[in-house]
């Protein structure tokens, strides 16, 4: 099935899993919208469910609207620096941390300005250390109800969560705070390393009644 979807900041679990399992073609032509996974993702640290967000430069006129794709990242403070150390501070004891980690590292030392772009890095990133090549093909223009593609832009939204019935894995601080389904694909990449990509093949996904 081809599906249509947003490129996010270290995809959802769910999300990736879609990815991997579908033939994608990357939503371009929307407009941004806050409070979605487009500059946010979830991981798990010894506090619970942490968010992880990138600052984004506001512009003024038309009510602040503008197109995904053109949003540039807000680099007047080193968002970045931060980001990498709360991942290094999560998951530095997880079993597979070490393995990775000089691969996604230098994604924290650019000078990226697109969001869309640095999110698309992102989702390459761990293609590369799963094994799987990624999708390059973006939209042209923007329909409200896509005619070629199965409609899967809903996945970006971070206030609407849908129950995917994820099956458990060991997380860092599951004693602590239990299980957290659908984090970003990094806690499943940190904790299960080379099965990563076993998991998001077999993750039953039913989209079309999600």
């Amino acid at each position: 099935m081809k599906i249509l979807t947003h490129p996010t900041y270290f995809p959802s679990i769910a999300t990736f899993a879609a990815i991997v399992q579908h033939e994608v073609i990357w939503e371009a032509k929307d407009n941004f919208q806050k409070q979605t996974y487009r500059n946010r993702c979830y991981i798990s640290t010894d506090k619970g469910k942490h968010m992880l967000n990138i600052p984004i430069k506001h512009v003024g006129g038309n009510e602040g609207r503008q197109k995904y794709a053109d949003v540039s990242t807000e680099n007047s403070y080193n968002w970045k620096k931060e980001h990498w150390r709360t991942l290094e501070t999560a998951y530095r004891t997880s079993p597979f941390f070490e393995f990775y980690e000089y691969e996604l590292r230098p994604l924290y030392e650019g000078d990226d300005d697109s969001l869309f772009d640095f999110n698309l890095k992102t989702i390459k990133a761990v293609a590369d250390c799963i094994g799987i090549e990624i999708p390059t093909q973006k939209t042209e223009t923007y329909e409200v109800e896509p005619t070629h593609y199965f409609d899967a832009r809903f996945l970006v939204e971070a206030k609407k969560e849908k129950d995917w019935n994820s099956p458990p894995y060991v997380q860092v601080f599951e004693e602590r705070h239990g299980f957290i389904p659908n984090l970003s694909v990094l806690d499943l990449l940190f904790n299960e390393g080379t099965n990563t990509l076993n998991y998001l093949k077999s993750l039953s996904l039913d989209l079309k009644h999600a």
